[in-house]
Parts: C-alpha cells; structure tokens; sequence
C-alpha cells in the first residue's frame, strides 16, 4: 500500500498578473524617481525616497489593481468571519542593478507583504523565500523539494504580482541580467475587527 503524505499549514505564497501593460506615465514616474536625489541607499540597492508611492495620483489605477489582489488573498486564505478590509500602508520603489541584491529580511508591522515588478528578465531574475524557525536535525539530501528544503525560488517576470505573509523571510540574489531590476514593494494592515472578544485577543482597527 503507497503512504499518502498531506502538506499541514503551508505557507501562502499568491502569484498572479496586473493583466495590463504599464502606461508612458507610469513608467515615466518610475524612471523620474530613479534619479539622484530622489533614492535612498537600502543595504544591497536603491529605494525610492517616496515610501508612499502608491498615494501618488500617477499610480492610482495600480494601487486599485494590488488593493484588489490583496483582497482576494486575505479572502481565500483567511475567510474572515467579520467585515475586514485590507489597506496599503507604505509602498515604494526598489531599483537593483547588475550586481547588486535585496538583503535576507521580512516586513514587520505588516499583515500581507507584495511586490509588482515593472522591469525583470524573466529568464534570469527571481525571488528566493526562507524556512524559518529552528531545525532540531539536519539529515544532507542532493533531492530537494518542499518537505526537505529550507529556501525556494521563483522566477518573476515584468508586470507579475507576488503576495505573502510580511514575516515569510525573502531576499534577492545578485542581480545577473544587463537592465536595471525594478519593482514597487508595499505593506499592508488590516481594518475592521480582528481576534474574539471572549478570547482576549480582540482588536477594534477602524
């Protein structure tokens, strides 16, 4: 008789597509923060100075398209039982050239954490995500796969989104393809009730 193996509590990792072309003014945006004095130096590469770039009336329409992604996450993930909405915190803009990367890190004060990515190399650029936690016995495997490893990495392509739980542990690896990798990362919270009054675990976020 074959063992059936079941995943319990996976982690969940949403990929989905903003479904349009970005427009002249949105890119022209993108590219006029680009330049000196309007980024800030993050460990590995360069963030917008505007950490709420989603507020800007140029990005309007994709602040709509990720608000509505991250519904549908916290929808099918969470099924809340009371009336919450998600909101879009701070969001900004990274820029990441040949040779440089994203740090190990996650989003604190941070309920669903996302990026949209506005120029990649399919082909060569892409996300790696952590196990966290402690590991009480390492056994060495040449076969990984997602019961055994401790990191995975996607592809990202230009105009994809990636939704995931702020504190699931990411980075960037060097950046190898020619053009600049840029992508518009953003936090967000919840409104609405959260926890149970009975339980002592309720919040009021109106």
């Amino acid at each position: 008789m074959m063992a059936n193996f079941e995943l319990l509590f996976p982690t969940p990792v949403m990929f989905s597509e903003l479904g349009r072309d970005f427009t002249k003014k949105e890119l022209a945006f993108v590219d006029k923060h680009s330049k000196e004095g309007m980024t800030n130096r993050n460990v590995g590469n360069v963030t917008s100075n505007n950490n709420y770039i989603l507020e800007e009336p140029e990005f309007a329409n994709l602040k709509a398209l990720l608000l509505k992604s991250v519904e549908e996450y916290v929808q099918t993930v969470y099924k809340p039982r009371e009336k919450v909405r998600p909101y879009i915190t701070q969001s900004w803009l990274n820029y990441t050239k040949k040779g440089e990367y994203h740090h190990k890190h996650e989003h604190p004060n941070s309920f669903v954490s996302g990026c949209l990515y506005i120029n990649t190399d399919a082909t060569k650029d892409k996300i790696t995500f952590h196990r966290s936690g402690y590991k009480q016995i390492q056994v060495p495997t040449d076969t990984y796969d997602v019961y055994n490893s401790d990191s995975w990495w996607f592809n990202v392509k230009t105009g994809g989104i990636v939704l995931f739980p702020s504190s699931l542990t990411h980075h960037v690896e060097d950046v190898i393809a020619e053009e600049t990798r840029i992508s518009l990362a953003f936090n967000t919270f919840l409104k609405g009730p959260i926890g149970c009054n009975k339980s002592l675990t309720e919040l009021l976020n109106d």
